[in-house]
């Protein structure tokens, strides 16, 4: 899936902050990877360092130091031509186009998308919703309004969660991630704060919802001109991430046992299916999850 080489990326979406320490409070964000690993941990006991074989102080994919001494997206990141061969210039792109589609989309029905950063980080950082851990997994935080991303998650999510991988496994869990925070200027995170769980529970309706936007954003991706192309095997692979990170998969991996009434983002079949509702039909209106009885 290559990007246009000569679209102008923004790296000022991308706060690098890999390399850096953090303090010691538990983060709990706005949904993502880090909520069900965190609920997976309390309810069989999983120690999180163990699942994700996360080392705090393990370096990120690409270094933190630059020619000048420190990395600079800034300097690093400025066309899809950057995007094409650097990672974090890729998640730079990623996020770009993510909010482009975002903010046309809200505009379209006379709104304002607001835009939310990505927070790159290396094992730990501190965040508004608290301590953010590579062990966690990605999440969004609603109180600062950003998504923080270790990432040596999506090796973890190839070595450790056993999905293929590759640029669009990437973009799919960003675009996840910023389902949540359309959710949040909408309004639609307080459907979910009651706390249940279970194959119907309010938390996955969000999930999947936040999934379903994933496959809007998808459906409309080229259309921002950042990304030039998406082929059968870019979907398939995102498809393949969000099963990979379903609850059945999870707490089958976590503990060798299926529980659905502990589920909080749905299994690998429904996350698969929601993407692929949102894909399909590239409106943000098919991603009604809670407008439906069955999921």
């Amino acid at each position: 899936m290559p990007f246009n080489n000569r679209s102008r990326l923004d790296p000022s979406q991308v706060e690098d902050r890999r390399g850096r320490g953090a303090g010691t409070a538990i983060a709990f964000g706005g949904g993502g990877l880090a909520l069900i690993i965190t609920i997976v941990a309390m309810l069989f006991g999983v120690n999180l360092t163990d699942l994700t074989n996360s080392d705090p102080g393990q370096q990120a994919p690409f270094s933190t130091e630059s020619a000048g001494g420190v990395n600079d997206l800034e300097a690093q990141c400025q066309t899809g031509a950057d995007a094409n061969t650097r990672e974090d210039c890729r998640i730079v792109g990623f996020v770009n186009s993510i909010q482009a589609f975002w903010a046309d989309e809200f505009a379209s029905r006379g709104g304002q998308y607001i835009e939310a950063d990505t927070v790159l980080f290396t094992g730990s950082t501190d965040a508004a919703c608290g301590y953010a851990s590579a062990a966690m997994g990605p999440f969004y935080c609603p109180s600062d309004q950003k998504v923080y991303l270790d990432l040596e998650f999506f090796n973890e999510l190839q070595t450790r969660f056993g999905a293929q991988g590759g640029p669009f496994a990437e973009a799919y869990v960003l675009a996840h991630e910023y389902g949540h925070h359309v959710q949040n200027l909408l309004g639609t995170n307080q459907r979910a704060q009651d706390g249940s769980t279970g194959p119907t529970s309010s938390s996955v309706r969000l999930e999947l919802q936040a999934d379903c936007y994933a496959g809007v954003w998808a459906s409309n991706a080229v259309d921002t001109e950042f990304i030039e192309q998406l082929t059968n095997d870019d979907i398939a692979r995102g498809l393949d991430a969000a099963a990979a990170v379903g609850d059945d998969r999870i707490q089958q991996q976590a503990q060798g046992r299926v529980d659905p009434e502990a589920w909080t983002h749905g299994s690998s079949e429904q996350r698969q299916r929601w993407f692929t509702t949102g894909y399909n039909s590239g409106d943000p209106n098919s991603c009604d999850t809670f407008a439906v009885a069955t999921l």
